[in-house]
This record gives C-alpha cells, sequence and structure tokens, in this order.
C-alpha cells in the first residue's frame, strides 16, 4: 500500500505534537516507533482523504504499547506528518490482534 522505502523522517504540527502529548498521553519519540516495529498495520482513512490521503497506522512502541496512528505523507512522500497519536481503543486492539 505504502512504500515507506523514500521516507526521510517525520512531520510534527506544534498542535498536533501538543495534543498528542497532553490529551493522549503519547509522544513524538513513541508515535515514530510504531513505524518501525513489527507488526504494523495501515489502514486508509476514507473518511478524512478528502484533500490528501489520509491512513491510520496500528502498531507497537518498543515497549509493546499499542498506539493508533492518524498520518498522511507529505514532500513527495518522504515525511510521515503525523496528526494524531493516541493508545488503541479496545476495537482497535481487538482488530489488530486478529490482522497480525
Amino acid at each position: 500500500m505504502i512504500d515507506f522505502t523514500p521516507v526521510t523522517g517525520f512531520q510534527w504540527d506544534d498542535g498536533n505534537l501538543y495534543k498528542s502529548a497532553r490529551k493522549h498521553g503519547a509522544d513524538l519519540f513513541e508515535a515514530e516507533q510504531v513505524f518501525f516495529n513489527d507488526p504494523l498495520l495501515i489502514l486508509v482513512d476514507m473518511a478524512h482523504s478528502i484533500d490528501e490521503p489520509r491512513y491510520h497506522a496500528l502498531g507497537q512502541t518498543d515497549e509493546g504499547r499499542q498506539l493508533h496512528i492518524s498520518f498522511t505523507m507529505r514532500a513527495m512522500e518522504t515525511r510521515i506528518r503525523i496528526m494524531s497519536a493516541r493508545s488503541m481503543s479496545r476495537r482497535e486492539k481487538n482488530y489488530y490482534a486478529e490482522n497480525t
């Protein structure tokens, strides 16, 4: 689905970074770890892909915390722009377990 080979880094908006950290307790280091750990599920966010393709990533941090990341690709597909990072809901944990 997404070729992460050309990705050279991450991009954060200050407001989204603050929201993820303060409201959801997920800092940028944890959110970025998800993309380097297996298993990683990537789902298309059809409801929010009006102006650009948006995605959901379900994965784990180095410590095994299961996170849901909302993101899009920027800078000619070389940057992952994280819009939200939070713990997976119970439903998402079940879906992740069933599909990995």
